[in-house]
């Protein structure tokens, strides 16, 4: 999920705060094309992640381009539109607790006497085979060039011929892609709820602050974190208190070292 959050921003500079609302609208789309057209899950799982990845290319064709530079702008524009989108998914009946996705694989086994999903060793696999994929995408595919050029000196790479708003569409069709591909591999866990966006949401913010933004290995590093932190909270005081470890994890973060850990963002030192 803190993978196409980072991704978006570390390329575009773009902090997309409609990431969480991605992340439901793909488990509701996939949920939508399995139950209601009866195409297979396969199909659905590839057909609601395209849907979104297109979502996410929009958001920037129509709203973003327009307001591209104005970080305020783009805070209000971003977290309006996935505002919209999701109490849109309420309004249109997604309420409760009664959709949810099949896991991909029934069962478990034990680990040290611990009973460890299937589905849970598919999403750690799953997320390490994403990584390296983006990290090959990005050095050895002429648009993942683009996209790091883009990243590293904007200014240097559309000198080059690079098209700023193009690799901006790529960045953010990418990134809600991730989300998606995260909702339907996290949402068999649970049920597909519209209040799961805006933990989403923050939970990312919260991991790619930590990590650094723009920072893949960062992101990595910070989701292991953030993950042990809720659930030594969860054991030890209440599962009631995770929001709380994320938000007080993001004010530290911003109060002993700004750039997160791997971030390249300057220090307060540093810019007064």
């Amino acid at each position: 999920m803190s993978l196409g959050f980072t991704l978006v921003y570390s390329i575009s500079r773009l902090p997309n705060f409609a990431h969480g609302a991605l992340y439901v609208t793909s488990g509701y789309l996939v949920w939508l094309i399995l139950n209601k057209i009866g195409l297979p899950y396969p199909v659905s799982i590839v057909l609601g992640i395209g849907l979104t990845g297109l979502i996410g290319a929009m958001i920037y064709r129509f709203a973003l381009i327009r307001i591209r530079g104005m970080e305020i702008s783009e805070i209000i524009a971003t977290y309006a539109i996935g505002l919209a989108i999701i109490e849109g998914l309420r309004w249109g009946g997604l309420r409760g607790s009664t959709y949810s996705l099949p896991p991909f694989m029934e069962g478990s086994f034990l680990i040290s006497g611990i009973n460890v999903d299937y589905q849970r060793i598919i999403i750690l696999i799953t997320g390490i085979a994403v990584f390296i994929l983006l990290y090959l995408f990005t050095r050895y595919t002429k648009i993942g060039l683009a996209l790091k050029g883009i990243a590293q000196d904007e200014r240097a790479a559309m000198m080059l011929g690079i098209d700023s708003d193009f690799t901006a569409i790529i960045s953010l069709a990418i990134g809600s892609g991730l989300a998606g591909f995260a909702a339907v591999f996290l949402m068999p866990l649970g049920n597909i709820v519209v209040e799961t966006g805006y933990s989403v949401l923050i939970f990312s913010i919260a991991v790619s602050i930590i990590g650094g933004l723009g920072s893949w290995t960062g992101v990595i590093l910070a989701s292991f974190i953030i993950g042990f932190a809720q659930i030594l909270t969860e054991v030890f005081i209440s599962s009631h208190y995770q929001m709380v470890v994320a938000l007080l994890a993001i004010i530290l973060t911003l109060l002993i070292k700004p750039s997160g850990i791997f971030g390249k963002q300057k220090e307060l030192e540093d810019r007064v």
